[in-house]
């Protein structure tokens, strides 16, 4: 525990310029002893700490000389400070003067300006700069933002202080079950969040913004030993990604539509032979025949659909519902 004492003591002079014994003894809560061996522990060790005897006097850094006490490079500071612009996204500009997007959270704005505060005088510019250098914005054109979800945060509590939830929550059949699992962490991905958590039933996946409510309890929750977040989501990743490209059709599209299936089919768009006519072969996929047709229903005979036949059976018979309802 003295080291961390010793890194409060050389914060707490940059901060002030000057500190008497006592004063570091009330801050940090030890003995004026305590504190008076401390600064002179640090002055031993060569840092540039002395004592300024009379009225007024105390310990100050010799010449208001700075302590780079985050161990970083320029390099590292920069890339740092480029994570945590974006992380800010569009949700606020930056404090005057601190280079700490308003966007985030309280605490992390906290922790981050005293990381700035430790940097050298050389390095702040540039870590300011990297902070308001980029903005990342979500949600595509035409879409809502999402936003956070108002039971991340205490989810996220229950991950770090590994206690028990219980849910109430919203399934596919919009039926609501309650649940008490052991939260083992959170992903976001592209707004949408999951709690990864193990359930009597063994790791299972529950979307955020379907669950009604969370109680955090008092249990213990339980993680294997061997749990990694990432590898999970990567496993769930794989069981979906495979539910949802069960059925796969062979199309024939205009070379210059590509990009749009690629953009809307995503992994599930596989590019084929060059017909030679300007016409390229695709491989769709998606769940099911009828969600393939859907998709491809509006784009008339911009797409032809070579096989399966259950894909142009579908197509079909959109085909007739739409010609009986708007034709003349």
């Amino acid at each position: 525990m003295r080291a961390d004492r010793l890194i409060a003591v050389l914060l707490l002079m940059q901060a002030r310029g000057r500190v008497t014994a006592a004063e570091l003894a009330d801050e940090l809560e030890v003995s004026v002893a305590t504190a008076r061996r401390d600064l002179e522990a640090l002055s031993a060790a060569g840092v540039p700490v002395y004592p300024q005897p009379g009225r007024g006097g105390g310990w100050s850094l010799v010449g208001g000389a700075r302590t780079d006490l985050s161990g970083l490079s320029a390099t590292e500071a920069q890339a740092l400070f480029l994570l945590l612009g974006p992380a800010a996204a569009l949700s606020g500009e930056a404090v005057p003067g601190e280079g700490v997007p308003e966007g985030v959270s309280g605490a992390a704005r906290a922790a981050l300006r005293k990381l700035l505060r430790a940097l050298p005088q050389t390095f702040r510019a540039d870590a300011e700069a990297a902070a308001g250098a980029t903005v990342i914005d979500p949600t595509r054109w035409g879409e809502r933002d999402r936003g956070r979800p108002a039971l991340v945060d205490l989810l996220q509590s229950a991950v770090i202080r590994r206690r028990r939830v219980r849910l109430t929550y919203t399934g596919r059949s919009r039926e609501r079950t309650e649940r008490l699992v052991d939260p083992w962490g959170l992903v976001d991905k592209d707004e949408v969040w999951y709690l990864i958590a193990g359930t009597g039933r063994g790791q299972r996946t529950f979307r955020v913004d379907r669950i009604a409510e969370a109680e955090p309890t008092d249990l213990p929750a339980e993680r294997p030993d061997d749990f990694a977040l990432a590898a999970a989501w990567r496993q769930v990743v794989g069981e979906v990604e495979e539910r949802r490209s069960r059925t796969w059709a062979t199309v024939l599209v205009a070379a210059r539509f590509v990009p749009v299936l690629r953009d809307r089919f995503g992994r599930h768009c596989h590019t084929g032979d060059d017909l030679g006519d300007g016409r390229v072969r695709v491989r769709l996929a998606a769940p099911t025949p009828l969600d393939l047709a859907r998709n491809l229903a509006g784009w008339g005979a911009l797409i032809e659909v070579v096989e399966p036949r259950s894909v142009r059976d579908e197509l079909a018979r959109i085909g007739a519902e739409l010609a009986g309802r708007y034709g003349t």
